[in-house]
């Protein structure tokens, strides 16, 4: 399986010193969102020294909706943090995302110099693969997103209490009608309790969606953890 790997400024002159991961949310693409961020912005998305990649998740069959087939970075029994993840379609994502990050990593970025990252179903995707799999990352961040209660993201933390473990940025709608804002709060919370330093940014009549707001957060979240050289 291999994921496609967008990337909006290819050209990036002078070469990139660090790099974004973006993954969206389930049922879109890594150019959908991207056209997202650029319609709120009214221009593209760019750094001067970043590279933004914009990856699209397989297609799976999603069992939230009946089963059809989507582009959905994992499955799951039904959208609420009390069931138990499915560990398989998970881990299949992570094992494709981990090579895109190498390719960054032997593109000459170092590790401490990429952010992963996302939204919705993204938003937890980024989650498991910066605190599974690279935590000597510059950070992660999530929106209108969370963890299940019982996630093997925990348990892995459970081992590492002591190690260096990268910030999380998470922000939410509170008129979130998809996600509740509480799920979001009590992830936070929990990665809290494993020594993460980890803040959250509540957006105020918003419901499950991106807005300007949140992408100049975000923006300015993202330079100050891979400043410009």
């Amino acid at each position: 399986m291999s994921v496609p790997r967008l990337i909006t400024n290819p050209q990036l002159r002078p070469q990139p010193t660090g790099s974004v991961l973006f993954l969206h949310g389930s049922g879109d693409t890594g150019n959908g969102i991207r056209l997202w961020i650029k319609e709120l912005l009214a221009k593209e998305w760019q750094f001067p020294h970043l590279r933004i990649l914009f990856p699209t998740a397989p297609i799976l069959n999603y069992t939230p909706m009946g089963g059809v087939a989507s582009n959905v970075w994992f499955d799951r029994q039904s959208i609420s943090p009390s069931v138990p993840e499915c560990l398989d379609s998970i881990n299949s994502s992570m094992d494709v995302l981990k090579k895109i990050v190498n390719q960054e990593v032997d593109l000459g970025i170092p590790l401490e110099r990429i952010i992963i990252g996302g939204f919705s179903m993204g938003g937890a995707m980024a989650i498991h693969q910066t605190y599974r799999m690279f935590r000597d990352t510059a950070g992660c961040f999530a929106i209108s997103s969370f963890l299940n209660d019982s996630s093997v993201v925990y348990e892995s933390l459970k081992s590492n209490i002591e190690e260096h473990l990268p910030p999380l940025y998470m922000m939410h709608g509170d008129s979130d009608e998809l996600v509740p804002m509480e799920w979001g709060t009590e992830t936070l919370t929990c990665m809290q309790n494993f020594g993460i330093e980890g803040t959250m940014t509540v957006s105020n009549r918003v419901t499950h969606e991106l807005t300007k707001e949140q992408i100049l957060n975000l923006t300015r979240w993202i330079n100050m953890r891979i400043p410009c050289p």
